[in-house]
């Protein structure tokens, strides 16, 4: 059942596996912008465009279906960026599709242009969008990206 809403915009903005490592791992393809760095740039732009985004991270695949699953209750969509799981976790693509939230997919990294493994996201086909690429600025896309969403199902 959808609600109808009014104020902020509530998203769920999940980084998956390693994500917490930004800034350290791999600087030349996962950028030097750190995580904590990021996730206030990231607050920052949802204060400023009428977001409440909660930010969480778990390297665990149980734990990000749990946020999963706890944001039917009060969001009004799903920015994740799945890391490795993109690749392989069925059941964080069901518990995206049973959210029956509006999902953005975001990687830092152009998946489609990097090791053959990565080609493939397992969550895609229960995902509104995808945003690959844009390093840390793949994040602010998709806010948008969901903003713009929500928006329109508000109409």
């Amino acid at each position: 059942m959808q609600l109808t809403r009014t104020g902020p915009i509530k998203i769920c903005l999940i980084h998956g596996p390693n994500l917490n490592m930004l800034g350290v791992r791999d600087p030349d393809i996962y950028g030097k912008e750190d995580f904590d760095t990021l996730n206030k740039r990231l607050r920052d732009y949802a204060t400023k465009n009428g977001l409440e985004v909660r930010i969480t991270q778990s390297n665990s695949e149980g734990t990000i279906i749990d946020m999963i699953q706890d944001s039917r209750i009060w969001a009004e969509a799903i920015v994740i960026n799945a890391g490795a799981y993109t690749h392989t976790s069925y059941a964080i693509r069901d518990a995206l599709a049973d959210s029956r939230l509006p999902v953005i997919e975001v990687h830092l990294t152009n998946i489609h242009a990097r090791e053959e493994f990565r080609h493939t996201s397992v969550i895609a086909q229960v995902t509104t969008g995808q945003i690959a690429g844009f390093g840390t600025h793949s994040y602010i896309l998709a806010l948008e990206a969901a903003k713009n969403l929500v928006d329109e199902s508000r109409r």
